[in-house]
């Protein structure tokens, strides 16, 4: 015979499933605008990148509804393992609005990059985009799919997507060395790069969290970090 408590368990269960699919959608959404943000780049497809950085209300609209959602969850009086699904579901979402913000910056600066002449280092910068936007999907298939082993892996790559930032922000600067004309191209290339850097940061953040929901603490190593660029000569 089921209890009340049982019925309150499997609703909270249901909401809690409900919920978690509505950040990866949310997630999923990002992702998708910074894959296109790279194309517009690539193709300097300036309508795209206009309609990509005008839809970045639609993720900060997505981030206030799935807030609002948590805390009438939370108002319900978890318990332990519901506490850190709450914090986890405000601090995922948080981290897919920064990558929306991202790929929005992206967006923008290809718009100034149409004007110029094309540099050989997109191709570069768009490697190291379908790295960011691999690692945030995979840690977005973590969450949904409560997979701490995964999380770790996603974590783990995050040293590898540094090195790959590293070695393009050494080949931009030996590119504005050698030509001043290419000074303004290499600097816009140098913030869409450091956003591709952030955005890999922000799927280590989730991956970390869903680390944490599964387990109630940080992951047992130290994250690895192997961005260079703040001891490299001008």
């Amino acid at each position: 015979m089921d209890t009340p408590h049982a019925h309150t368990a499997t609703g909270h269960d249901a909401e809690h499933r409900q919920l978690v699919g509505q950040i990866v959608t949310m997630g999923q959404a990002a992702v998708t605008r910074l894959e296109q943000s790279l194309e517009a780049v690539e193709r300097r497809d300036a309508e795209a990148a206009r309609r990509i950085a005008a839809g970045d209300a639609e993720i900060d609209a997505a981030e206030l509804r799935i807030s609002q959602e948590v805390m009438r969850l939370a108002l319900r009086g978890p318990m332990a393992r519901d506490l850190r699904e709450v914090l986890v579901a405000l601090r995922i979402p948080a981290d897919i609005e920064r990558i929306g913000d991202y790929a929005a910056n992206i967006a923008r600066r290809s718009l100034v990059l149409d004007a110029m002449p094309a540099l050989p280092h997109l191709a570069g910068l768009r490697a190291l985009g379908m790295l960011a936007a691999g690692q945030v999907r995979q840690a977005l298939r973590a969450y949904h799919e409560g997979d701490g082993d995964l999380a770790l892996q996603v974590r783990g790559q995050d040293a590898g997507l540094d090195r790959q930032y590293t070695a393009l922000f050494r080949e931009l600067l030996t590119c504005m060395m050698e030509d001043p004309r290419n000074i303004t191209p290499c600097t816009h290339l140098l913030f869409m790069a450091r956003s591709l850097e952030r955005i890999g940061d922000h799927a280590t953040n989730i991956a970390e969290n869903v680390w944490f929901l599964l387990h109630g603490d940080a992951p047992p190593e130290p994250r690895e970090k192997r961005d260079g660029t703040s001891t490299l000569a001008p």
